[in-house]
């Protein structure tokens, strides 16, 4: 009876194998372990400017961040009635162009304008001088700029904003509320958007994003809030 014996060669080469293997195998792990950290590290912190395109790890909306020209925001027609403008002295914004959105595909979530120069109208909502509520929306910033409502947070109570409708005329509300909510809140607080905030006066509610960016959910944590009544 004989017994077999592996070689010394075939011994050597199957270690080296296994020590091969589990170098990469360390390294795999020692670069999981600072991806999570590094990430972890960055939830939460202040987005002063939007993310640039080079960071961003999920797909986003794509937006337009080229300012609108004088001669394109001076021919921008509307039906008579419709919003056309809104301008808010106290944040800088004069005669900004209002577009109208409805909700997106497949969601019961309002649309945005792909512009972040822009205004939404949810033409869901009442249209200036009906007496009801008004939905307006808006970007605080793009990939690379800050956008129309950046300075949204900082609106005092008592605040103006006029909104001029095709043909002409100009609507003037003055702030009442002005409220920062989280997501969670957020979608809570928009059943509230559609009503009047004083029985009997028209509404407009400005919304726009806000706060601190969350790497791991790819949005900010908040939501603005504007709320404005008829004065004249």
């Amino acid at each position: 009876m004989s017994l077999k014996i592996t070689g010394w060669k075939k011994i050597l080469s199957r270690a080296s194998w296994v020590l091969v293997i589990g170098v990469m195998a360390g390294f795999i792990s020692r670069v999981a372990i600072w991806e999570h950290f590094y990430y972890e590290g960055k939830e939460g912190s202040e987005r002063v400017k939007a993310m640039t395109i080079a960071d961003q790890t999920q797909p986003i909306e794509v937006l337009e961040e080229e300012k609108p020209t004088e001669t394109e925001v001076y021919e921008y027609i509307v039906k008579d009635g419709y919003p056309r403008y809104i301008s808010v002295p106290d944040l800088g914004v004069f005669n900004t162009r209002i577009l109208e959105v409805g909700l997106k595909p497949g969601t019961r979530e309002v649309g945005v304008p792909s512009n972040i120069y822009d205004v939404g109208w949810f033409n869901g909502s009442n249209r200036p001088g009906e007496g009801g509520a008004i939905l307006l929306d808006g970007h605080s910033g793009g990939p690379n700029q800050l956008g129309i409502f950046k300075n949204l947070p900082s609106l005092s109570i008592g605040g103006l904003i006029q909104i001029e409708v095709g043909g002409g005329k100009i609507y003037t509300y003055k702030v009442v509320e002005n409220v920062t909510k989280s997501i969670v809140e957020s979608n809570k607080y928009m059943s509230t958007v559609m009503r009047n905030t004083i029985d009997g006066k028209e509404t407009i509610t400005i919304i726009s994003c806000t706060g601190e960016w969350s790497q791991s959910q790819y949005t900010y944590l908040s939501r603005q809030f504007v709320r404005a009544v008829l004065v004249k």
